[in-house]
């Protein structure tokens, strides 16, 4: 199968670069980068062994890439207002969209740029990645990555013999894969992890060790996460506290991690906070559930956004978050 990635960033270099390794054909679509990757290449530095592909199939635009099997969206979402003209020309018409991006709400706009009956998957990448130099990804830990299959309205989809074939695909490039069978769930267990912590290393300046080894801030996250229980609890989907205990103690063993979102902010980049707490607050609220910190941390996030691009209007390509009808 041939695979295309939209996104050659910290995810979508990383397992890009994977699957090339394994012997897959794979297209990466990237822009800053585009002239260095296409000369030189990949390299990846990684907690698991560094690699470097001198050659990768480098696209700096979307009609240069050849029809894809299997298309792996690793854009932020900040930038998916790029999809609708990024998409058509290129997916096979059985292909398969991967998304492996963060927050909620994102396969279901997907749907909406696409052919209804499209499959839709949607990726959940557990790892601690960023950006080096041109063409460079350091993996500093995890890795893993959970698939499902997205149906209307996150409704669970069951193990799917396709996704039992990219599992498969995934594992032969060596990268620890599991399968969910409702995909609602996995994206509002994560969220469990990216609305404090995210947002917490934004506001605090502070690595995923000085949160959750402070007693106030690991308070102030497990608080957090209680309002995450309550707005998934709001469509149906109940998350346990040991999703809690065990999200809590996997942070505290990880390396001292810089987030993505503190990433884009030191680098002046729109920040994703329409997936990661946006969307999920839309939702609470059309279900008449108010979430107090989450609220106060989304007003102050979009301030110092704002702020911090010295712009006074909207995010560019990103809108407020609408619960769906």
């Amino acid at each position: 199968m041939r695979y295309a990635v939209i996104g050659t960033g910290a995810i979508g270099g990383f397992y890009g670069a994977k699957l090339q390794r394994s012997g897959l054909e794979v297209h990466f679509l990237l822009h800053n980068d585009h002239a260095h990757v296409q000369r030189h290449g990949l390299k990846i530095y990684s907690k698991d062994g560094d690699f470097s592909l001198p050659a990768v199939h480098a696209h700096v635009k979307s009609a240069t890439i050849p029809v894809c099997d299997v298309v792996l969206i690793a854009l932020k979402t900040t930038r998916n207002y790029l999809l609708k003209d990024l998409l058509p020309p290129w997916v096979a018409d059985h292909g398969i969209l991967l998304t492996l991006q963060n927050g909620l709400g994102v396969e279901p706009r997907l749907a909406q740029l696409v052919n209804p009956g499209r499959v839709i998957l949607g990726g959940l990448c557990f790892i601690c990645s960023h950006r080096g130099a041109p063409g460079e990804i350091h993996h500093q830990d995890y890795g893993s990555l959970t698939i499902g299959a997205y149906g209307d309205g996150y409704k669970p989809q069951g193990v799917t013999p396709l996704l039992e074939t990219m599992a498969n695909h995934w594992r032969q490039a060596g990268v620890e894969t599991f399968l969910t069978p409702d995909l609602g769930y996995a994206r509002w267990k994560k969220l469990l992890w990216n609305v404090p912590f995210n947002s917490l290393s934004v506001v605090l300046s502070a690595t995923t060790t000085e949160m959750v080894t402070n007693p106030q801030t690991r308070t102030l996250a497990r608080d957090l996460m209680e309002e995450v229980q309550q707005a998934a609890a709001s469509q149906g989907v109940a998350i346990p506290t040991t999703d809690v205990e065990q999200m809590l103690h996997s942070t505290a063993t990880m390396a001292p991690y810089v987030t993505s979102m503190k990433r884009d902010y030191d680098h002046k980049m729109p920040l994703e906070l329409e997936a990661i707490l946006g969307y999920p607050l839309a939702v609470a609220r059309r279900k008449g559930v108010a979430l107090p910190r989450m609220t106060m941390l989304h007003q102050l996030l979009q301030h110092m956004d704002r702020h911090n691009r010295h712009s006074g209007g909207e995010v560019p390509g990103e809108t407020p978050a609408v619960a769906p009808a």
